[in-house]
């Protein structure tokens, strides 16, 4: 790894740190969106720095829609009794069995969308007032237009021109009633940017980001894993190939990529040169041009 880059992580690390020590110091209950995914894991590790030797001060909230990898679901119970951290899972199960959420039909149905319902019911639940998240701005254009604090209003919705400045590194957390905040401390890291710092800090992830065999279906372009949520219809064939998963999440909509890279250096290598962001594999955000933001309007991550 080049000095230069050693450098670079050294203050990307140092401006997280700072952005979730102002977390605990100007909200009265916030929490970390967890979903076992590389980003997460991220500012969990940074979290456990920020505040070492002390415990990290704040719960952390697991959106489960039932369709999750069963090796993310291993990894993130052990990653948060290592960490010592209460972990909360919000059902969207739960949020469908009790009639706040429907259900989607159709060949292309998902999940996805629904967790922005079990999402905020969470967030209010327990009476958070900030919501840390390990989106990054290079990942897709809405995300682009998010501030560090992000503010949304009594009904968890974010309206990209009601934002705040950021200059100089000030970030205004002043909210009225009702009101929260979800908190970005990886605005300014690139894909890249967390895997070389995952090396650096050899963090332990999920086995599905690097290369194995699995059974896989391929439609409309993205490569599903075979799962209970994931069967072959017409003209469809199950086949074994050499994959891994850039991002992790609903197994319904999250695709994989044919891939020989089975360690960190050689995953390193091949993000360095792809020219797809890693939300292209993801078949959710191409329902349409704005699905992404549409969904964050309505108060998605």
């Amino acid at each position: 790894m080049s000095s230069y880059t050693v450098s670079n992580l050294a203050h990307l690390e140092a401006e997280s740190i700072f952005i979730l020590r102002e977390v605990a110091a100007q909200f009265e209950n916030p929490c970390l969106l967890f979903s076992g995914g590389k980003d997460s894991i991220c500012c969990a590790h940074l979290a456990y720095k920020a505040f070492w030797p002390s415990r990290i001060p704040f719960r952390f909230v697991h959106v489960d829609t039932g369709h999750n990898f069963q090796e993310t679901l291993d990894y993130r119970d052990r990653f948060v009794a290592k960490l010592g951290v209460e972990l909360l899972v919000g059902s969207v199960q739960a949020t469908i069995d009790a009639g706040r959420a429907r259900e989607e039909k159709g060949p292309n149905a998902s999940r996805n969308a629904l967790q922005t319902v079990t999402l905020l019911e969470t967030l209010e639940a327990h009476g958070f007032d900030a919501a840390i998240g390990g989106a990054r701005r290079d990942e897709e254009k809405a995300r682009a237009k998010e501030r560090v604090f992000s503010h949304r209003d009594e009904f968890g919705q974010w309206d990209p021109k009601n934002q705040r400045p950021e200059l100089w590194s000030l970030f205004n957390g002043r909210k009225a009633p009702g009101e929260h905040f979800r908190v970005f401390p990886l605005s300014n890291w690139t894909e890249l940017d967390v895997w070389n710092y995952i090396k650096q800090e050899q963090v332990e992830l999920p086995s599905l980001y690097f290369a194995h065999q699995r059974e896989v279906i391929e439609r409309g372009g993205t490569l599903l894993a075979h799962t209970p949520f994931v069967t072959p219809r017409d003209g469809e064939e199950i086949q074994t190939r050499t994959v891994r998963f850039r991002t992790i999440g609903d197994a319904t909509c999250t695709g994989a990529v044919e891939s020989e890279a089975a360690d960190l250096d050689a995953v390193i290598a091949e993000v360095a040169a792809a020219r797809q962001t890693e939300r292209g594999t993801r078949a959710d955000d191409k329902r349409s041009e704005t699905s992404m933001e549409d969904r964050k309007r309505a108060g998605y991550f």
